[in-house]
């Protein structure tokens, strides 16, 4: 399961979003620093494909992909160095896989707290670069101490010494033009800023309407940062820059909406004007940040949705179910699942032709849906 954490300034909204992604109870209040102890849940990721093939299938069992959300407290200025009390907790953060800053845009003289949320993106950024930069210090000494004797570390340590530059710098190194080699050696010092990143403003309630130029201008702030993998296929929405990864959204509104059964939501967000609501945007935009993609499967028995990463073959998608799949791995019958949808049946478009079959050097696409013949 992907870990998603939540990172804002206090009163950004943070366990909103949070309460809004898992339908969870996390305490909302108007004071800094409400949030006191780390929490987390799961998120059930909407899915408008694996709905639709389990009313085709007529599925007794749907199983939606999940991701897990960690929400933290609050940071601000100084965090990295104690101020305040995310400090405490940022370590929680370097297990996750990818980031979402939560920035507010919504004004509220009840509530205090910073409503520019470039200017909050920018504070979130330097603490994350600070964090880092300390994390790297520690490692480097390291290093150049085992250098001495082995040129292995030597090399690892002029590494380092580069990561510790750029920090010093203040960039963050999703934003850094590092080669994925380099990114990988940062990725396993579970360096902060070396995790893909997402955002969510948040708006209020009447600034739906300043929504795309909210996302522009956080877009713009965010640009640099490494691009997600390229393409969807056929009828997906492909993450293709940066704006790709801001979703802005009335948090409280969403929070709210999460809590009605889930057979009026749909309607509620209709007529609160959410669209599709932030869980599947923020969802989708994770996601592709982290270079996940979603393959389907589905029978009367069950529909299910499975998460898996770009670029993985047939025999590593069927791994993802068991590894009995992948071990015996013959061939997978293969059809979009819209052209599935169209056709009524498996059973229809195994007799019309149309299930592709295809061997172990097949790269799966999101959105395909997949049958597997194995021999174990």
């Amino acid at each position: 399961m992907e870990r998603l954490g939540l990172v804002g300034l206090p009163n950004a909204g943070k366990s909103s979003l949070f309460n809004a992604l898992t339908t969870g109870h996390a305490l909302v209040a108007s004071h800094p620093f409400s949030t006191t102890e780390t929490s987390s849940g799961v998120a059930r990721v909407p899915d408008h494909r694996l709905d639709a093939l389990a009313a085709m299938s007529k599925s007794r069992k749907v199983v939606h992909a999940t991701i897990e959300v960690v929400d933290i407290a609050g940071l601000v200025a100084g965090s990295s160095t104690g101020e305040g009390l995310g400090n405490r907790f940022l370590g929680g953060l370097r297990e996750a896989d990818g980031l979402c800053f939560v920035l507010r845009a919504f004004d509220d003289a009840e509530i205090p707290g910073e409503t520019d949320p470039v200017a909050a993106l920018e504070v979130l950024e330097l603490e994350l670069v600070l964090a880092d930069a300390a994390a790297v210090d520690v490692q480097l000494d390291k290093r150049r101490r085992a250098a001495k004797a082995d040129k292995g570390a030597a090399r690892g340590a002029a590494r380092l010494e580069a990561f510790a530059s750029l920090l010093g710098e203040g960039t963050p190194l999703y934003r850094a033009p590092l080669s994925d080699e380099e990114r990988a050696e940062a990725s396993g010092l579970f360096l902060l800023t070396a995790k893909p990143v997402i955002a969510v403003v948040n708006i209020g309630e009447d600034d739906v309407d300043r929504a795309p130029a909210l996302v522009a201008e956080v877009a713009a702030a965010l640009q640099g940062t490494r691009p997600p993998s390229s393409g969807a296929a056929d009828g997906e929405t492909p993450a293709g820059g940066d704006e790709d990864a801001v979703v802005a959204a009335p948090v409280r509104l969403e929070a709210e909406a999460a809590q009605v059964d889930e057979a009026e939501r749909d309607e509620l967000r209709e007529g609160l004007g959410l669209g599709e609501g932030v869980l599947l945007r923020a969802a989708r935009a994770a996601y592709h940040r982290l270079g996940r993609r979603t393959f389907l499967t589905t029978g009367d028995k069950e529909s299910r949705a499975w998460t898996f990463r770009e670029g993985s073959t047939a025999p590593e998608c069927a791994g993802v179910i068991h590894s009995d799949l992948q071990r015996g791995f013959i061939r997978a019958e293969v059809v979009r699942w819209d052209e599935l949808l169209e056709i009524g049946s498996w059973a229809a478009a195994k007799a019309a032709g149309r299930l592709r079959v295809e061997g172990k050097d097949y790269v799966v696409v999101d959105g395909d849906v997949l049958e597997i013949r194995f021999n174990v």
